[in-house]
């Protein structure tokens, strides 16, 4: 990667910034360069593309965007230490890289959208990841200003992500997930891959917006869904009783002795389509 972009090493920025990782910011950064390149390229073409990315850190998946030939970086970055080591990389990219300082779970990404295609591509600080996809799941209209989501989360949750009925992983983001886009594992990144190695091994998710998802609001499909798996081992006539119990699932022609992990997405949004 340093002979690709002319930059130096990772390390040696690290060093030279004195970027040590906080916990508290959910920071563990990605310094194999060839992983942070696997990454972006599971993205697909990024020619002519502006890439939205959070939390970039000393910048090793950004320079790996950029050197692949995204149009534009437009990187949202929490950490006020990382900003001169991204200077460095906007520096040697002209034009190329806007650094945003700010929160990203507060920033408004549909207002920041260029002319042209639009792709998420990031390493996200595990504490907000779950909530930042979220948010990204549900955008003002639909389809949304994306192309693409292509993530990287602690395996546990890339695993309740991409599951689906009768799987322990299933429960309400794998619903979301699965109603809205088609989620696939990509590959996975073991610890030592990251500075400081987390405890758990990690994984980049794909995911692609469906053009057409099964009509439903999404608030509605939120409350069934959180009623349903907030009681999963009981049945939905015990843990729907909130919302209707039996009746409502009568309405949907569900089984009400079925439990919430042994509905599809499709029987779920009926649920919601009957409240």
């Amino acid at each position: 990667m340093a002979a690709l972009d002319g930059l130096p090493p990772l390390r040696d920025v690290i060093r030279r910034h004195e970027l040590d990782a906080r916990k508290a910011l959910g920071q563990n950064f990605l310094l194999d360069l060839n992983l942070t390149q696997k990454v972006a390229r599971t993205a697909g073409s990024l020619e002519g593309v502006t890439v939205f990315e959070v939390g970039p850190g000393p910048g090793g998946l950004t320079r790996a965007i950029l050197a692949l030939g995204a149009k534009k970086v437009i990187a949202v970055e929490r950490d006020a230490r990382c900003l001169p080591a991204l200077a460095e990389v906007a520096e040697h990219y002209p034009g190329r890289l806007e650094v945003i300082e700010g929160d990203a779970l507060k920033t408004d990404f549909e207002a920041l959208v260029p002319e042209g295609p639009v792709k998420i591509i990031a390493n996200l600080p595990y504490n907000v990841g779950t909530q930042l996809l979220v948010n990204w799941l549900l955008p003002k209209a639909w389809p949304p200003f994306w192309q693409s989501l292509t993530l990287m989360f602690q395996k546990e949750v890339g695993q309740r992500i991409v599951a689906h009925e009768d799987d322990d992983h299933y429960g309400r983001l794998g619903v979301l997930c699965g109603w809205r886009t088609d989620a696939h594992m990509a590959f996975d990144v073991p610890p030592q891959a990251f500075t400081p190695p987390p405890k758990v091994t990690s994984t980049v998710v794909h995911l692609v917006p469906k053009a057409n998802p099964l009509p439903c609001s999404a608030e509605r499909l939120e409350r069934v869904t959180q009623a349903a798996f907030g009681q999963r081992r009981k049945m939905l006539r015990q843990s729907l009783k909130s919302l209707g119990g039996e009746a409502l699932l009568v309405k949907a022609d569900i089984d009400p002795a079925r439990r919430a992990e042994t509905l599809s997405v499709e029987e779920f949004v009926r649920l919601a389509n009957s409240l």
